[in-house]
Formats: C-alpha cells, structure tokens, sequence
C-alpha cells in the first residue's frame, strides 16, 4: 500500500516561516554537521551495509513470487514449490532481522549524538553572562535544549537512513525490472506521476487542516496554562469565572473537534483516490503483459508480470518520500542552524588564561573609575569609584532604575565592565579564577530562589557536604530553626515549587541560610527585605544585624537602621556616586539622600 493515509502530512510541505527561514546549505554547514558522526563511523559503516543488506533482501521475495508461480505452480513441482516458498520466508526473516540490527545500532548512534550535543548545549548555556539571560527568552532557551536537540535524534534516524534506504531499494527495484523486461518497466514508470499528484493534493488539504487545529491547540494549551496554574487557578476563584473559563474552553475544543473530523475525512477522500490510482499501475501491467504475451508471442511468463507488478508497488513509497525528501532535508539543516546558532554565541565571561587563585579571600572590593553598558549604547554605570576593606560594611542608596544591582553584579563577573576596573583583595576581578571569585562571595537577593525539595536540599546546594551541626548553626543564624523545629519533617519538609509553601519572609532566611554555609568572604544584600511585612522584615534583620557585624559586607537596603550600620552610604543616582558619608552628615546635606530619607526612609522608621 503506497503511503499518504498517516496524519503525519505536513512533512510534505513547508510552513511559510519556514520558506522565509529557509537554511543556506554550505559545504562548511554539512561539514560540520557530519563532524557529529565522526566518532560514530564504524557504526555508521555498518549501519549502511545493514541498509544496503535489506533493501536488496527485501526485494528478493517480489523476484522469488514469480519462481513460485512459474516453476512451482504452473509446472506442479510440489518440492520445487516448498523449496521456493521456504527461501522466500527465509529471505524475509533475514532482511527483517537485519533491519532490527540496524534499528538498533541507527538508534545507538542518534542517542550518543543528543548525548554529546546535550551536555555541550549545557555546559554552554552555564557559561553564558549573565546578560545572555536577561536578553533571550526562556521558552527558546528550552527549546533548544529540548525540542531542537530531541529534532536531532529524529534527523539521524529517519531522514538521513530513509534517504539511503529509498534510494538503494528504488534503484534495485528500477534494475530488477528492467532486466526482466524493459516494456513493462516503462509502463510502470509512467504510471508514477498519477499516484503521486493526488498524493501531495490530499496532502495539501490536510496540512491545511491540520495547521488550523495547531493554532486550536495552542489556543487550548494556553488556557490550560492560564487558568490550572497556581496563580491562574487562583485569580479565577477570586473573582469567580470558572463558568466564563469553561465556556472558553469548550468553544475552543468544539472548534478543534470539527477540524480534527474534517482532517480525518479529508484523508479518507484523499485515501480514496489514492487507492484507486495505485492501482492503475498494476492493471497496465497486466493488460500490456497480457497483449505481449498473447498477441506478439513475448518470452514473458505469468511470474514474470507478477514480479514487476510486485516490484511497481515497492516502487511507489521510495519515490514519493524521495520527491518530498527536500522538506525533510531543509527542515534538517534549519534545525541544525538554530543549534549551531547558540553554539557559536561568543562566551563573554572566561576565565583568563593565568587565571589568579589566592590562598585566602579577604572580602576587599575597589571600584576604580568603572563603567558599564548592557548593550554598548544606554549608559548604565558612570565613573564608579569607591574602596570597601576587609571587615567593613557599606550601604548602596538610590532611587530605583539608578544602578545599585547592576553594581553589585559586577563584582561576582555576572557582567564585566565596559571601563575601568573591579578588584578584589586588590586583584582585577578579571584576572581572578571565576570559581574562587564566586566561592567567595553570598548574594541574597530581593527575588529569593528555592529548588522545588526539602529544605535540607536547598541549604545542601550552597555546600554539599555539610554536617548536621553545620545546618542547624547556619539557621539559627538566619533565624529560621524555630520554624524548621516546629515541622514535623524538620529540615526535611518539602518547599513546594520555587518555595511556594513558604512565606516570602522564611523563603528569605532559608536563602540567608544557604548562604551563610558558603562561608564567603564578600556577602551582599540586595533588597533583602524588600516587599515583606513589617513582621518577616523584623526577623530577617534580626538575622542580618549580627552577620554583617562578623564580615565584609554591602547592603542595598530601603530600611533606615539597616543603613546606620554600614561603616559609609553610597548615594546614587543616573549611574553615579552622586553623595557618600554616615547618615547624620547626608541627611543635612539637602541632597538626593535627604530627599530619599523623606519619602522612604522616614515613613519606613515611622512604621516600627
């Protein structure tokens, strides 16, 4: 049976983004390409011979049909019947059993291949700056380590061994029927074009179809996104439009339901025709061999015309998939494209060739007349300049948007400077080894993250192989082992995703916990308290009061008895170090401070 009766249709042709995207192919593309089978070979060596094995093996029991006919059943040779009807299963079972090899090893081959490219995509997406994030969208980001890459396993399987397999079996099948008789294989040949137009017709009118329930389906996903997520499920209690919600949803599916009918009927017609054409072919056959055999007296036998009819039908599937194989290869070579795409992204943050570790870290940082720009143009950091030693304390200020975060990212090389320098212990940060550097430094930022796991999990991640005592004492000072006591799990309860089961205040003092156990030299508070109650506040500056007492620190903080115990505040604004001083001298300076003092810092001490 010729194919064209699966859903899968839209192979056959290209979407119209995928027309205005379509690959240029090089000779430096295909190279590299094939660079990924290289090490696979002598698999793929015999893989080829497998393919080579089956596709001639498999034709043979069409050749064989016409012995058993002529010399088993017209002559009434019993044993020569058995003998040929026996090779024929054997034939068969060995061209079978050759394919299951070569299934076998085709798929050994194509997982190593995603293996490879999957720990190379992620080795290289985590040495990405940090900008790479901030830029790139997320969901593309997966995709590329998911669908693009899972697209690869698809390509080395079928379209790459589908082109040979139907390739080496249609140029047997043209050779095997022009040897038995050059008449009827031309016959056949012209009967081709007739299959194939309704085949890519019908084709035609499902991927249609089949496009518009796509968009049904992306509509329904969607809605399901929307409305079953936490926070979707939520809001729609709230303001009760669970029957406006549902209605959404049944109209949408309605719609898909009708268009999955048509599809489904459209391939029915189109089987219809199909059929009716595929067996034009076989029918010419038999009339020209009949007119051969009996009106000009042919050396053509019954099994003769039953072989070519046999071997015109396995003609039919090779020929379609090869006229539609420049689909399947464009497709190919854009998958690999976009992966190749995210391969060549410049790594911008490296260590440096003779990169410095030193012994013991001291929590120094020297801002020395830096700059930085996101993207080369909107200026976001302007001659920075400021020294914070070993020991001490400092407090960033400022309106929101003026740079504080941005300063403070650029000490761990989350970015690098566009001018000046950053040092640490005295030592350009860019000179320093990236794992010394980011061992050395705790961030607890405003947006806490938590693994979905335990909370042993989460404080484990900052130090794998801390004892018991280790994380008891790293809670205690976070203030957050009174809460964990009272648990009937303990340490090991379970955060729920991204610590959902836990208010903003305990995700916050498991995070100060974690990074307490890295014992860094440098800890950093970036709004740390930010957007929490008055009570959750409290707590974590009760845990954050003695810590920055023990260790260099800097805080970026909005509340005004965080900022009376840093040694200096730095005031900025527009990216620049506009103020710098204690409190009581800022305050009456009549500046940005006072003014951030005013509307933000008064209210915030009224409020205690």
């Amino acid at each position: 049976m010729p194919p064209g009766n699966g859903r899968n249709v839209n192979k056959f042709f290209l979407t119209e983004e995928e027309k205005a995207n379509r690959p240029k192919v090089t000779g430096a593309l295909l190279k590299r390409v094939f660079s990924y089978l290289v090490p696979y070979w002598k698999q793929m060596v015999i893989v080829l011979g497998c393919i080579v094995l089956s596709s001639v093996l498999s034709l043979l029991p069409s050749v064989l049909t016409g012995q058993i006919i002529d010399r088993g059943l017209i002559d009434r040779n019993l044993n020569m019947l058995i003998t040929l009807i026996l090779l024929s299963l054997g034939v068969t079972l060995a061209a079978n059993l050759i394919r299951v090899a070569e299934s076998y090893l085709n798929n050994w081959i194509a997982q190593h291949i995603t293996y490879d490219m999957r720990n190379k995509m992620f080795r290289h997406l985590q040495q990405m700056s940090q900008s790479f994030f901030t830029s790139n969208n997320q969901g593309d980001i997966i995709t590329r380590m998911t669908s693009d890459i899972a697209g690869v396993e698809r390509v080395i399987t079928n379209t790459f061994t589908s082109i040979l397999s139907n390739a080496i079996t249609l140029v047997a099948a043209v050779v095997i029927m022009y040897r038995e008789n050059w008449i009827l294989a031309t016959v056949g040949a012209m009967v081709i074009p007739l299959f194939l137009i309704p085949t890519r017709w019908a084709g035609k009118t499902r991927w249609t179809l089949t496009r518009e329930a796509q968009e049904c389906n992306d509509q329904i996903n969607g809605i399901l996104n929307e409305t079953l997520s936490v926070s979707g499920q939520l809001l729609v209690k709230l303001f009760g439009r669970e029957d406006y919600e549902y209605n959404r949803y049944k109209d949408v599916n309605e719609r898909m339901i009708r268009l999955n009918i048509r599809e489904s009927m459209a391939g029915r017609w189109g089987a219809v025709i199909i059929n009716t054409f595929s067996s034009v072919g076989p029918m010419l056959l038999y009339l020209v061999g009949g007119i051969l055999m009996m009106q000009y007296d042919a050396d053509l036998s019954v099994g003769d015309v039953t072989v070519l009819v046999a071997l015109l039908g396995r003609m039919y599937g090779p020929v379609n998939s090869l006229l539609n194989i420049q689909v399947e290869w464009i497709r190919s070579m854009a998958l690999f494209t976009r992966i190749f795409a995210y391969f060549d992204m410049p790594i911008e943050i490296q260590n440096a060739e003779d990169a410095v570790i030193p012994a013991k870290a001291e929590g120094s940082v020297a801002f020395d007349h830096v700059g930085f720009s996101y993207d080369g143009e909107r200026t976001i950091l302007k001659d920075v300049s400021f020294q914070l030693d070993s020991g001490k304390c400092i407090a960033i200020v400022g309106p929101s948007g003026s740079g504080k975060s941005t300063m403070i990212h650029l000490i761990p090389r989350l970015y690098d400077v566009s001018e000046g320098r950053v040092t640490f212990d005295g030592i350009d940060v860019r000179q320093l080894d990236l794992k010394f550097l980011r061992d050395n430094i705790g961030i607890v930022s405003q947006e806490t993250y938590l693994f979905h796991g335990t909370i042993r999990e989460n404080l484990l991640y900052a130090k794998p192989d801390a004892t018991e005592a280790e994380l008891i004492e790293a809670c205690k000072k976070a203030n957050i082992y009174e809460l964990i006591e009272k648990q009937q799990e303990g340490l090991d309860a379970v955060v729920g995703n991204r610590g959902l089961k836990l208010s903003g205040g305990e995700k916050q003092r498991i995070a100060i916990a974690r990074v307490l156990l890295k014992e860094p030299a440098l800890l950093i508070f970036d709004e740390a308290t930010a957007s929490l109650d008055s009570i959750s506040e409290n707590k974590i500056q009760e845990a954050i009061d003695p810590i920055i007492d023990s260790r260099t620190s800097i805080l970026i903080a909005h509340r005004l008895s965080t900022i009376l115990a840093a040694d200096e505040i730095l005031v900025v604004k527009d990216g620049q170090i506009v103020e710098r001083g204690v409190h009581s001298e800022l305050v009456k300076a009549g500046g940005t401070y006072t003014e951030l003092y005013e509307t933000q810092f008064r209210k915030a001490l009224d409020a205690e």
